[in-house]
């Protein structure tokens, strides 16, 4: 068992307002593992109040100085990879190899990136005979999912410590041990009291509480399309900002003459990776009708080399959902994609076999998945891959962009000036071409009802800063 009792409040642990505490669980086996405070609306209040307290002399901070504070972050985040690919493993399921090189690699790239950033970073520049100051927002909520606990804590924290933010963070409910870890890496790299506050709690109380708190000047969250509405609606009544990375749905587009081989197993790998649980999974694979069949048959077989198993196990590849909860919504899916007619070629509803305990499902492919059916239209969070077919490359266009999401997208062709061409018309925040390698620099985030702002990146730090025009 991992028992905190507190939270992290400008910078030392002191115990919750309330009493009610968040037990985690383990989704490979179902054990509590470890528990954490159920944060109030007073302790909002009190990280909020910090934030606020250490903001004027971290903003005056020189920009430099910042980085060397996230070059210790991201030292100290280093320095406990292996503990937290363990925690995160735990509490969430993810394969262990997957939480070693992503879940705890990631992160520390993203903070070094910051770290540079903030020292490099034009603050200020001139525009004819004006002055324009690039200043930081203020006080940041960041509201944090659990799907990739420590990356999404990182993407937040590191951009708006580089522009001169404070930050209150909540994170998920169902992962919140990987942020106790980073708060501990917080302080063991000097960051000044108060820059960085935790606060765990249920969405519904703590994170209403930072949304709604007038000490907030920006909400940074992401998680569904429907808590976005929620999250949005908070803190427009307050007129702040907001950035908000949501959901997807998100196409991959093999267009004749691509290597279908090469384009399909990266496809489905690309679903099963993290359980299906990615906002941007390529869950639709749109292949032209010459060449279908022979497509299905390459994801049944892609998807059939994901055997979920223990995640503490090197070999696993496919490990458990993050909760009993995730679990039915993911059987619902594919319970409603049999019942609407589409034709189930590999999985199904049911437990895996030999695997009744844990939060498991079978990868799952499904074919002769129309436009309309829901498997085709909302956001399933689980590894099943629905292949389309199309006739012509206009066909292709409308179904790629037929839905309210727009995370991200793929594109095989032939050569990458077809693939390019393609891509520059799908409505879509970012599109792998042939098998693009995901960049930690360029901007993440959604078209539609996928978000508004950016994450990563000089475009990431953008969301945490305001301009001033000084006139000569």
């Amino acid at each position: 068992m991992i028992a905190h009792d507190g939270m992290y409040i400008d910078g030392s642990w002191r115990p919750a307002a309330g009493r009610d505490t968040i037990e985690v669980v383990n989704p490979a086996d179902e054990q509590v593992i470890g528990a954490v405070p159920a944060g109030t609306a007073e302790d909002v209040d009190a990280a909020v109040r910090a934030a606020r307290a250490a903001l004027p002399a971290w903003a005056a901070t020189a920009p430099a100085r910042r980085g060397e504070h996230l070059a210790a972050l991201r030292d100290a985040l280093e320095a406990r990879r292996e503990e937290i690919a363990a925690t995160v493993t735990a509490e969430l399921g993810a394969p262990a190899g997957f939480a070693q090189r992503v879940h705890a690699g990631v992160p520390v790239a993203v903070a070094g990136s910051y770290a540079e950033l903030a020292a490099t970073h034009a603050f200020e520049e001139r525009i004819a005979h004006s002055t324009v100051l690039h200043e930081p927002v203020g006080v940041v909520g960041a509201i944090t999912p659990w799907n990739y606990p420590l990356h999404q804590i990182v993407a937040k924290v590191a951009p708006a410590l580089a522009a001169g933010c404070t930050v209150v963070l909540k994170p998920a409910e169902d992962t919140p041990l990987t942020a106790q870890l980073f708060a501990e890496c917080v302080a063991a790299a000097g960051l000044p009291a108060g820059v960085f506050n935790l606060v765990t709690g249920l969405g519904p109380v703590a994170g209403r509480a930072l949304a709604e708190h007038p000490g907030v000047d920006l909400v940074s969250f992401t998680g569904s399309t429907a808590v976005g509405r929620t999250v949005a609606a908070a803190a427009g009544a307050a007129v702040k900002r907001v950035a908000l990375e949501l959901g997807g749905k998100s196409a991959c587009v093999v267009l004749p003459g691509a290597d279908l081989t090469k384009a399909v197993t990266v496809t489905v790998a690309d679903v099963m990776r993290n359980t299906g649980q990615s906002c941007n999974a390529l869950s639709r694979l749109l292949v032209h009708a010459d060449r279908y069949e022979e497509a299905v048959g390459l994801a049944a077989e892609a998807a059939r080399a994901f055997v979920p198993g223990d995640p503490t196990d090197p070999a696993t590849r496919l490990g458990p959902l993050v909760s009993a909860a995730q679990r039915e919504r993911v059987r619902g899916y594919v319970a409603r994609g049999v019942e609407e007619g589409a034709r189930l070629v590999e999985g199904g509803p049911g437990a895996p076999a030999g695997l009744e305990k844990g939060y498991y499902v079978r990868p799952t492919v499904f074919a002769d998945v129309t436009p309309r059916m829901t498997i085709a239209q909302e956001e399933i969070f689980g590894p099943v891959v629905c292949v389309m077919k199309y006739e012509d490359e206009e066909e292709a266009l409308r179904i790629a962009n037929g839905t309210v999401y727009g995370l991200a997208g793929a594109v095989w062709a032939r050569d990458d000036e077809t693939a390019t061409a393609f891509a520059r018309r799908m409505d879509t925040g970012q599109v792998d071409i042939n098998g693009g390698r995901f960049n930690l620099l360029a901007p993440f985030g959604g078209h539609k009802q996928s978000g508004i702002g950016r994450e990563l990146g000089v475009h990431g730090l953008a969301e945490y800063l305001q301009t001033k025009s000084l006139q000569f």
